[in-house]
């Protein structure tokens, strides 16, 4: 696993363990959680790994290990030492790096593999979103103990599930079906469908910088871009890779404003 920290790359290897997310903490500089698993996720387990920088590179912080293989992992915007993960055996785990032991809890709903999971960036909001192979988006408030809704609507793997910076209760999912949806916590539904690609979109991510911009990628080894003001066409297009592309994120904005409307 890799990091960039103050401009340096910085690695840490951990044998048997393949990196599926990364993400820093929004409290702590440069601590970064990775969820990992055994044999690339195919089978064996998963271990949660907090790091933080050092002279040499990356230390262990600390470390939490799972029965199947973690996929994706989300902080807390709330607190600074509780975060989220999501598994192959259908579960999302709660841990505390301030305790060594277990999780906290774990949301058993998905009847397959957990994919995606995302923390509500609206501090007033205690919101979590999971996308599963089960096909289902479900909504989560962790504080209780059982999912608060379930979004239906894909027909294939959802592979990403990411809340709206700007929006509250507005959140956007990728899948195998080859679209892009917005969805409505408040309306309980999707608002926008988007079939973004020819090809299953294995990841999304929004603009930190416009509410209306997002970004996709997938199978077909190209990036697009899409403005939710009008979505007949990709704002912007990136090629370049040669395999699929697994993750996207959109640091800043390339496009400011649409097109008219054809």
């Amino acid at each position: 696993m890799s990091a960039v920290c103050g401009g340096a790359a910085r690695t840490l290897r951990v044998p048997g363990r393949h990196g599926y997310a990364a993400e820093f903490s929004p409290y702590l500089p440069g601590r970064l959680a990775c969820a990992t698993a055994q044999h690339y996720g195919i089978a064996g387990c998963g271990t949660l790994l907090i790091l933080d920088p050092d002279e040499s590179g990356l230390r262990l912080f600390r470390s939490f290990d799972w029965n199947d293989g973690l996929f994706d992992v989300t902080w807390s915007e709330n607190n600074e030492h509780v975060l989220i993960t999501c598994s192959g055996d259908g579960s999302l785990q709660l841990w505390d790096t301030a305790k060594p032991a277990g999780p906290l809890q774990v949301y058993k709903e998905h009847t397959q593999e957990v994919y995606s999971v995302d923390w509500s960036q609206t501090r007033g909001e205690q919101l979590v979103v999971s996308g599963s192979w089960d096909q289902t988006v479900k909504l989560w408030d962790p504080t209780v103990g059982k999912s608060l809704c379930t979004f239906r609507g894909h027909e294939s793997i959802i592979y990403s599930t990411i809340w709206s910076p700007h929006i509250p209760g507005c959140f956007a999912s990728a899948s195998g079906d080859q679209t892009l949806r917005i969805w409505d916590v408040k309306a309980a539904g999707v608002r926008i469908v988007i079939p973004a690609h020819q090809a299953e979109i294995l990841s999304c991510d929004w603009c930190k910088y416009s509410e209306n911009l997002l970004v996709t990628g997938a199978v077909d080894c190209s990036l697009r871009g899409w403005d939710l003001r009008n979505v007949r066409q990709p704002v912007f297009e990136l090629l370049g890779h040669t395999y699929a592309i697994r993750r996207v994120k959109m640091e800043s904005c390339p496009v400011t404003q649409a097109g008219p409307p054809e």
